[in-house]
């Protein structure tokens, strides 16, 4: 769709798909077949090309094998450190607004452009990073790490738009994937388990450790913290009676602490590695700040530590801070910056 509409705007567009060399694990005995709901399988470069086709536009396919492969390496590293990663976020900040970018360079292309649900709006000689009109498909969140200087340089034909008009500019041009899925997954991991993407590439990780309820007694056992994420409630392998969750991974000691709804709340977090998509504040300010994709952004007050780290205190607590997400600050629609929660 970002393609039709820039050509119906009369941009000169050329299609790129990202190979990543990912293809959805098969069942024993079976064909591997790519059919999963994510959005760099085999079935979404055919509906590219596809696309490119009816078009009449270029189409390149760009082999990122080995880039796409440090995401997943950083994906098995958090979840050895007891963190919980987002490769989605690394991936428009590493590939497609930068890789990406690079290569529109390459070919003196003015723009990069991709169908993400967000906005990119001028003001103050500068360029400011907006959230998507249709607030439940909003993707501003995973999109805080493009460089400063990269808005200036990409368009994101759809982000004024509904999911629902989106589909019906689909069906006005003839394009026969207005009803396709939605993306869903993460596309190295079509089958959800994100414990055996680990053991594959962190087999020492998985080793046995022990669960502890809030006052520090034994509960349990496990058999590797990468089975684990804050705000977990099933899975756990333990029975107390109760509702209970993950409230802390201790990954030094291989420690599970599970407690109750009430014991997953925080007020707090401190986030490092922070991106900054306005001048950093030197006093500390108001922002919303969303701790999770599908997290609303709550009220904060927001305290700069320096260059990198932040400290945000809710007005009030928030359920499952989770180490390894990113937390994204914004002022109305504008994101102002992201970090890392430590």
């Amino acid at each position: 769709m970002a393609a039709c509409l820039l050509r119906e705007q009369g941009y000169e567009v050329t299609g790129l798909f990202m190979r990543t060399g990912v293809s959805e694990p098969a069942a024993e005995g079976a064909a591997c077949e790519p059919k999963h709901r994510g959005c760099c399988s085999a079935v979404d470069a055919s509906d590219a090309r596809s696309v490119a086709g009816r078009l009449g536009i270029p189409f390149f396919a760009l082999n990122f094998k080995d880039e796409f492969d440090r995401i997943i390496e950083y994906f098995a590293d958090e979840y050895e450190r007891g963190r919980t990663p987002n490769p989605c976020v690394m991936c428009n900040e590493h590939l497609k607004f930068g890789r990406l970018a690079e290569y529109g360079r390459a070919v003196g292309a003015d723009f990069v452009a991709t169908g993400h649900y967000a906005r990119i709006e001028q003001r103050d000689g500068g360029y400011r990073l907006l959230r998507g009109v249709d607030t439940a498909k909003d993707q501003s969140y995973v999109l805080f790490g493009i460089g400063r200087d990269m808005l200036a340089r990409t368009l994101f034909p759809i982000g004024a738009m509904t999911k629902a008009e989106v589909r019906d500019h689909a069906r006005r041009f003839g394009l026969t994937l207005s009803d396709k899925p939605e993306s869903q997954d993460i596309c190295f991991v079509p089958d959800r388990d994100y414990a055996r993407v680990v053991r594959e590439r962190r087999p020492a990780a998985f080793r046995p450790g022990v669960i502890r309820d809030a006052a520090g007694n034994e509960v349990g056992c496990h058999e590797g913290i990468p089975n684990f994420t804050i705000g977990q409630r099933r899975g756990l392998g333990v029975a107390m009676g109760l509702p209970v969750y993950v409230t802390r991974i201790d990954a030094k000691t291989g420690t599970v602490t599970i407690g109750t709804r009430d014991q997953l709340h925080s007020s707090e977090l401190v986030a490092a590695k922070v991106h900054w998509l306005i001048d950093p504040p030197t006093d500390e300010f108001r922002a919303d700040v969303k701790i999770r994709y599908s997290h609303p952004a709550a009220p904060a007050t927001v305290r700069v530590l320096d260059a990198q780290r932040i400290r945000v205190v809710f007005d009030q607590p928030q359920l499952a801070i989770t180490p390894g997400q990113a937390a994204v600050l914004y002022d109305g629609d504008v994101v102002l910056a992201g970090g890392w929660i430590e």
